[in-house]
C-alpha cells in the first residue's frame, strides 16, 4: 500500500474524536465506524430528514453508542476536540466554503486534520475536457452550483474547482499545509493541516 495513502486511515486509527460534515443519511459514518471500532463518530449534516434516517441506521447496525447524528450546518458545529474531521464530497456545494474551512480549523484539536474528499478536477478548464470532467461539468451546472448559490455568500465552487483552488480556500480558513493524500478515476483526497 502507498504510505501516502494510508496515512489518513492510519489517523483514523489513532484517533478518538471524529466529526464526519455533511455525513447525509450516514452511510460514510457507520462505514468509519465499523473500520476504526475505537473511536467515537459524530456526523453533522442540515437536513433533518437524513439525520433522522442515520440515527435509524446506526441503531439497525448497532453503532448508535459510537455515533452520534446531529442537524446542523457546517459553520454552527459548537462541539470542538475533533481529532479528524470528513468531508465527502459537499465542500464544493457550500455557499461559504471559507467560512466553512476557518470553522473546521476551529473544531479541530490543536494537530487535527481535515480529510476532504473532492471530485477529481484540473486547475483549468481544459484540464477536464475528458469524459468525467464533462459529466461532472453537467451535474455541477444542475446541482452543485445552484445548491451553493442559494446558500449565504454563494461562491458557485461547483464540481470542478480543482485542487489549486480548493486548496487556497484551505489555506484561508486557516490551514497551513494542504497535500493531496490519493486520487482515484473520479474523486481526489486532500489532507488539510
Amino acid at each position: 500500500m502507498d504510505t501516502r495513502t494510508s496515512r489518513c486511515g492510519a489517523a483514523v486509527a489513532r484517533r478518538r474524536a471524529v466529526a464526519d460534515v455533511g455525513c447525509g443519511v450516514g452511510f460514510s459514518t457507520l462505514l468509519m465506524a465499523k473500520a476504526y471500532p475505537e473511536s467515537h463518530f459524530t456526523g453533522y449534516d442540515f437536513h433533518e430528514p437524513s439525520i433522522e434516517e442515520a440515527r435509524r441506521h446506526a441503531a439497525e447496525h448497532g453503532l448508535a453508542e459510537r455515533v452520534d447524528f446531529r442537524v446542523a450546518k457546517a459553520k454552527d458545529i459548537v462541539e470542538t476536540g475533533f481529532d479528524l474531521v470528513t468531508m465527502y464530497d459537499c465542500l464544493h456545494d457550500m455557499g461559504d466554503p471559507r467560512g466553512c474551512a476557518a470553522q473546521m480549523r476551529r473544531i479541530l484539536v490543536q494537530g487535527g486534520t481535515w480529510m476532504i474528499v473532492e471530485p477529481i478536477a484540473g486547475d483549468r478548464p481544459e484540464d477536464n475536457l475528458n469524459p468525467v470532467g464533462r459529466l461532472y461539468y453537467n451535474a455541477s451546472t444542475m446541482i452543485c452550483v445552484p445548491t451553493s448559490l442559494d446558500q449565504e455568500v454563494g461562491e458557485g465552487l461547483g464540481a470542478q474547482a480543482g485542487e489549486a483552488r480548493l486548496a487556497q480556500i484551505l489555506h484561508d480558513g486557516g490551514f497551513h499545509t494542504v497535500r493531496r493524500a490519493t486520487e482515484g478515476p473520479f474523486n481526489m483526497v486532500l489532507e488539510a493541516r
